[in-house]
């Protein structure tokens, strides 16, 4: 039977993952390092698990070694994306994770070809602000002739997780970045931009999202700038290791995540839409189980691949109460 593995199931993300996996009735395996909270985690959703640290190529290999789909939701990602590719790449796994930060689609980039020759597929993304981006981007694209430029817009609302908050703070890329010609180049970081995400204007500040990667991987429109508007603590200071695990159940309904783009055609045409969703850390983990639920039953390519590109621009429709419409 096909069998899924979530690695880091008992933190905050990769537990809700897990507890959708399970609920969705999937062969599932659970991962990580704490013997002790995944055997209690495992009890009570009814599967196995797997004790292991990322730092033994040997141990990782036995791990996966019967594994149809690995799900990484260990942050940093900067520590376990690159040890779980290469070990996917080896073992003929195919890799899902729910990484946001740059760093690891370069990775994904760098590992396509030997991913394609494995067989393996690459699915950095597979659940959180890329599926919801790319596949915002792609509709949009549709309604226009040669599309040629994408302006785009994530609403982060509510508070972020301790996870999120470590990963984010130990991301490598720090330049700020859009992508011109095809090619990934240096921008004003005050650079701001005005999106409607149906409420008036908001004036969203430049941002390095993965999207940059993703958006061109799927579509091939030769300039995307990407934005991010904050509502709430959404990017914490102080001491990020005394965060609570991630927002309540109760914050995560009352903090909705929207996003906003414009995409130009070659004519001029210009083509707006808008996305409104569920809290992130809510919609995050039912994408990615759907994500594996999918590639489990079959539905995958090898190499790098995008959420969008994959499973067509309606994927993040099919999650939760999430709705595009057009303006």
């Amino acid at each position: 039977m096909p069998t899924l593995m979530i690695y880091g199931a008992t933190g905050y993300t990769g537990r809700m993952a897990a507890e959708h996996a399970a609920a969705a009735g999937l062969d599932l395996v659970l991962g990580g390092r704490n013997h002790a909270r995944l055997a209690a985690l495992a009890h009570e959703l009814e599967a196995t698990h797997r004790t292991f640290d990322l730092d033994n190529d040997n141990a990782i290999d036995t791990a996966l070694s019967d594994i149809t789909v690995v799900l990484n939701c260990a942050g940093p990602f900067l520590r376990t994306a690159k040890p779980l590719m290469q070990a996917a790449i080896r073992t003929g796994t195919h890799y899902l994770d729910v990484a946001a930060e740059l760093d690891s689609y370069h990775l994904a980039e760098e590992l396509d070809s030997t991913a394609q020759g494995a067989e393996v597929m690459l699915l950095p993304g597979s659940g959180g602000s890329v599926a919801m981006l790319g596949c915002l981007a792609g509709h949009a694209a549709q309604r226009v002739n040669n599309p040629q430029h994408v302006h785009i817009a994530l609403h982060v609302a509510g508070s972020m997780s301790r996870g999120s908050a470590i990963s984010a703070a130990q991301n490598l890329t720090t330049d700020c970045l859009r992508r011109l010609d095809g090619q990934l180049v240096a921008r004003n970081p005050d650079d701001r931009r005005d999106f409607d995400f149906g409420c008036g204007a908001t004036s969203c500040s430049a941002a390095t999202l993965p999207d940059l990667v993703t958006i061109w991987r799927a579509t091939a429109i030769p300039h995307i700038e990407t934005f991010v508007y904050v509502s709430g603590d959404a990017f914490p200071q102080g001491d990020l290791a005394a965060l609570p695990d991630g927002p309540s159940a109760e914050q995560r309904t009352a903090d909705r995540y929207h996003a906003a783009v414009e995409v130009i055609g070659a004519d001029g045409t210009v083509a707006r839409s808008v996305l409104d969703t569920v809290n992130g850390y809510t919609f995050t983990p039912l994408a990615a189980a759907e994500a594996a639920r999918r590639a489990l039953r079959g539905q995958h390519h090898p190499g790098f691949q995008t959420p969008a590109a994959l499973f067509g621009t309606s994927f993040a429709e099919t999650i939760a109460d999430t709705r595009i419409t057009d303006l």
